[in-house]
């Protein structure tokens, strides 16, 4: 795909951009000379102190501008994409894959099947390896792009191949060799299918990825399993099955034994279980000192305690700033959660609950849109509300994670807006992006917009709290 002009579409306000009088809508052409193929381009070329650049406005009218700033100072240009030559797509064929378990017909991004390590460099997002040509080795070489983040699943060439479809899928040692001889590292992903990479494919792929955790810059920084997730819309005929209780027992025992002789060999656990395990097994977590940096919470690892931790100190911190001693008018609220993560919450609701005036409830919800029993929150759907709420007195409004929707969105994965489903369940959403936002909403507190709380003005309908 040929390279496009990267389309702003925020300027930050008090920044260089704003004070040239740069627009949303207008796009950057070149940079000194040179068109930058993604984000990593535009932030290694405007590392520079003088900047030639060449834009093109929303009538389409060139415009040349120097700009002369200190060095790796930020013009606060935000873009409509991170790519501006296109995805790179991805060419495995692996069963579990979530973007082929979806049902069709609906938004077309939901369908996006990449496997670009820029996104992975940008932003944490998992690749195979399986789809570079040389001069994409070349760039992660020149430009010192790392960590990346890479699904390993297994280490035998055999087993990998049976899970990604690919025959390139058998190289993955001789890639990380590839990453240590350049000092490059890695963060590794295994998804685990019962039945085919678990058990002693498992122990393999773990102390082989081991190997390359070693020296002053270790190649592979930590590795994460991961069960696999199934839903109803997977092809019938597959390999796969789900992973059960029994199956959850067995891995978190047989990687918490491999836990302990690495933390002695190598000074970190390295090999790191996903939250998902110990709620599938119906087992305690591990406490918050188990997880040293965190260096998986992108996979889930230590998710749960950190949002805990998080919770209390963020608590305590806003009942300071507000003297919060009671909540007036008394509140009744449902906070919307999927039910994985029933037990863990339920202390954090009974702290809310402490507050005088104000009455949360939790509804942890599994998932039958996706034919799912124990399901994250994220993956709640408008449908599993409608099917899950209906009938239930969900009191002054619900409080909805915006981990749900679709990003600076209002839809669901099933593309059901949250206006359809507070409208059908007849109450108030309030969407909600982090804790701060959840503690304005139950202590009816102001907000940081102008956006006054759906049931001060008898509104049934939603409202949504960002800066």
């Amino acid at each position: 795909m040929p390279i496009q002009p990267a389309k702003i579409s925020r300027v930050l306000p008090d920044s260089i951009a704003e004070e040239i009088g740069f627009e949303v809508g207008d796009a950057i052409v070149s940079i000194n000379g040179t068109q930058p193929r993604d984000l990593i381009d535009y932030q290694f070329l405007c590392a520079d102190e003088i900047l030639e650049l060449t834009v093109i406005d929303q009538q389409g009218q060139y415009h040349e501008l120097e700009i002369e700033k200190d060095y790796e100072e930020n013009l606060g240009l935000e873009f409509e994409t991170a790519l501006f030559d296109g995805l790179i797509q991805c060419n495995n064929h692996c069963p579990f894959c979530f973007i082929d378990q979806q049902p069709p017909g609906k938004r077309d991004s939901l369908y996006f099947k990449d496997d670009d390590y820029r996104l992975s460099f940008l932003y944490g997002s998992y690749l195979t390896l399986t789809n570079l040509p040389p001069k994409e080795w070349q760039r992660i070489e020149q430009m010192r792009l790392s960590p990346l983040y890479v699904s390993v699943h297994a280490t035998e060439p055999d087993i990998r191949i049976r899970l990604l479809k690919n025959p390139r899928a058998g190289d993955i040692l001789n890639q990380f060799q590839w990453f240590q001889e350049r000092r490059l590292q890695i963060h590794a992903q295994v998804v685990i299918c019962p039945g085919i990479n678990d058990g002693i494919h498992l122990e393999k792929t773990l102390l082989d990825l081991a190997q390359f955790h070693s020296g002053e810059i270790p190649t592979i920084l930590s590795a994460a399993v991961v069960p696999v997730g199934l839903t109803r819309f997977r092809p019938s005929l597959d390999e796969l099955t789900p992973v059960t209780p029994e199956d959850a027992k067995q891995v978190i025992e047989q990687v918490q034994t491999l836990q302990q002789k690495f933390q002695p060999q190598l000074g970190t656990t390295f090999a790191w279980l996903a939250d998902e395990w110990f709620l599938i097994a119906q087992q305690e977590l591990p406490p918050e000192d188990h997880y040293e940096d965190y260096p998986q919470i992108g996979n889930g690892v230590g998710s749960i305690r950190q949002f805990i931790k998080e919770f209390h100190q963020t608590v305590d911190q806003f009942v300071a700033a507000t003297n919060l001693v009671e909540v007036h008018p008394p509140r009744r609220l449902t906070w919307v959660v999927g039910n994985a993560v029933k037990t863990a919450f339920k202390p954090l609701v009974q702290r809310l609950n402490d507050l005088e005036g104000l009455e949360v409830q939790l509804a942890p919800l599994k998932s039958d849109y996706w034919g799912i029993d124990i399901a994250v929150t994220g993956l709640l759907t408008g449908q599993d509300l409608l099917q899950g709420l209906a009938h239930q007195e969900l009191g002054d409004g619900l409080l909805l994670p915006s981990v749900m929707l679709k990003h600076d969105d209002t839809l669901f994965l099933d593309d059901l807006s949250v206006e359809i489903v507070s409208e059908q369940l007849n109450v108030p959403i309030f969407v909600i992006a982090g804790i701060e936002d959840l503690l304005k909403v139950c202590s009816n507190k102001k907000l940081r917009k102008l956006k006054q709380f759906a049931d001060e003005v008898g509104f049934s309908g939603w409202v949504s709290f960002k800066d």
